[in-house]
């Protein structure tokens, strides 16, 4: 009898490990692993995740409108580096899915266009922030992908903004000195200096936003 009781014991437990690796409906197994999925649909909590994210950056980004008007090349990036990390982290690292910070991009370009209509270049890039940490990651599984993405983000901007005012800025005689010095154009260490400091404080953003995230992950915050 005990022999035939153990047989039955042993096919109970092969049978519910079996079923424990069966996929449900939803690409998911029973016992609540996800599974693996590049490109996964996006569910209306997580956008609303993310507008709040967004709300959170712009609100902590205030700023903004008093960096625009000093004549310092970077001080965008600088002053802005941590908000545009922090919280864009925590966002990625909440919804894990490709194009959490490009759906973060937008919703903050809708706004900041009014003020200071370069910045809608964070949509472009959001997108080249998001390939090389997906290329690098293959995804957001990992927590350091969310991290390289943020760090980044924000710094991406320099280049993009020192061809806009090249493009789009063509005063002479002492305005053109002033719009020099703005740019940096005439130094080439400046340009160098502030782009490792932005990128610098951007990765200090980054990394406080995945701490942020963990805890509220240990604390239950972040559920699927």
């Amino acid at each position: 009898m005990e022999t035939e009781e153990k047989e039955i014991d042993e096919l109970l437990e092969n049978a519910q490990e079996a079923g424990d690796n069966i996929p449900s409906e939803s690409g998911k197994v029973e016992d609540g692993v996800e599974k693996h999925k590049f490109f996964q649909k996006y569910k209306i909590k997580d956008i609303v995740f993310l507008a709040i994210i967004t709300a959170c950056t712009l609100v902590t980004g205030a700023i903004m409108p008093l960096l625009v008007n000093v004549p310092l090349f970077g001080i965008i990036q600088l002053g802005l580096g941590i908000q545009f990390s922090l919280f864009p982290v925590i966002g990625m690292m909440k919804v894990k899915k490709p194009g959490a910070l490009l759906f973060q991009s937008i919703f903050i370009s809708i706004f900041l266009v009014f003020m200071f209509p370069p910045m809608a270049m964070l949509i472009l890039c959001a997108v080249i922030a998001e390939a090389v940490a997906l290329l690098i990651f293959r995804g957001y599984k990992n927590d350091w992908a969310c991290v390289l993405a943020g760090t980044l983000y924000m710094p991406l901007t320099i280049p993009f903004l020192f061809l806009y005012y090249r493009a789009f800025y063509t005063v002479t005689g002492s305005e053109k000195a002033a719009v020099s010095m703005f740019l940096g154009s005439g130094n080439v260490g400046l340009i160098i200096g502030i782009s490792i400091a932005a990128v610098a404080v951007s990765f200090i953003g980054s990394i406080i936003g995945m701490v942020i995230a963990r805890e509220l992950r240990k604390a239950g915050k972040f559920k699927q």
